[in-house]
């Protein structure tokens, strides 16, 4: 492991923003932030893991850090973020970390833990349910209302210009925090960063060398979901289960889809418990 902190890396070209923290012979978390957020999602979370004794590494992820922004939504497929995170860990001079994805940074946990579980000690995954549990519920009425939005950020431009003005007040109506909300929306409304951001839902499901499918999680596995969270159901939260071929624990939360943001303390919890202390298979329960 690297003795010295790490503010950025490279990979491909690309240049990526890192925030450091914790002692650096701690066990290392990764922290992936989804959208709109940015490595600042995860403020609140990281005190409650550096007290544990955990180094925590939280990336401005592709299309969010500007040196690592290209405009090209073929740039945005899973598999090429996937590698991201490996460069981040190869920079760090770590061996192996557990990962912590939201959102979209679920979706990139999710992929890891079944294509690198070497280079994985666990994963805990917030809000994002496997994508294989969650494909199947999409085809119910009410899931597939919750995703709609996902069918018009496929637009060129229009979406760009509809969520720019109007994307605090969106955010605080879903019930992220204030303070979050001006801070994503501003982030948002520097340069590029808009459409790059939305280049994860332009891209990541385009083919590749590599299959898009993602298998079984092969590593020690964490899901935090919220049962009020308005964009990804209980079907495809509680499906996740038969997705992991590892320990697992399921971990339901009386919250929306902001957990880093609204519940940052038991979510810190829940990523300590599967960082330091190895997660066993219970049956769900909530919190």
């Amino acid at each position: 492991m690297s003795s010295e902190r790490i503010h950025g890396f490279s990979r491909a070209g690309l240049t990526f923003e890192v925030t450091d923290e914790g002692p650096l012979d701690g066990p290392v978390v990764v922290l992936l932030h989804g959208f709109p957020a940015h490595r600042g999602a995860w403020r609140l979370v990281t005190p409650f893991l550096t007290a544990a004794g955990i180094r925590t590494l939280a990336p401005n992820q592709r299309g969010y850090s500007p040196g690592a922004a290209p405009l090209e939504r073929s740039r945005y497929r899973g598999n090429a973020i996937a590698l991201d995170v490996l460069a981040l860990l190869d920079a760090a001079g770590v061996r192996r970390a557990h990962v912590v994805g939201h959102d979209w940074g679920g979706f990139v946990a999710w992929r890891l833990a079944s294509r690198a579980p070497g280079r994985l000690s666990g994963v805990t995954v917030l809000s994002t349910p496997h994508p294989s549990a969650l494909l199947p519920s999409s085809a119910g009425p009410g899931q597939l209302v919750r995703l709609s939005y996902m069918g018009f950020f496929q637009l060129p431009c229009l979406p760009e210009a509809v969520l720019r003005p109007a994307l605090s007040g969106l955010l605080m109506r879903s019930g992220l925090p204030h303070p979050f909300a001006e801070d994503y929306a501003t982030f948002m409304s520097t340069g590029t960063t808009l459409r790059c951001a939305l280049n994860w839902y332009r891209g990541m499901w385009l083919p590749s060398a590599r299959t898009t499918r993602i298998g079984a999680a092969l590593v020690p596995t964490t899901y935090v979901w919220g049962s009020r969270d308005q964009a990804l159901g209980r079907r495809a939260a509680e499906g996740t289960a038969d997705h992991v071929d590892a320990p697992y624990r399921f971990v339901e939360l009386d919250e929306n889809h902001w957990l880093p943001e609204r519940a940052p303390e038991r979510v810190a919890a829940e990523i300590i418990r599967g960082a330091v202390r190895s997660p066993h298979r219970t049956t769900p329960h909530s919190a």
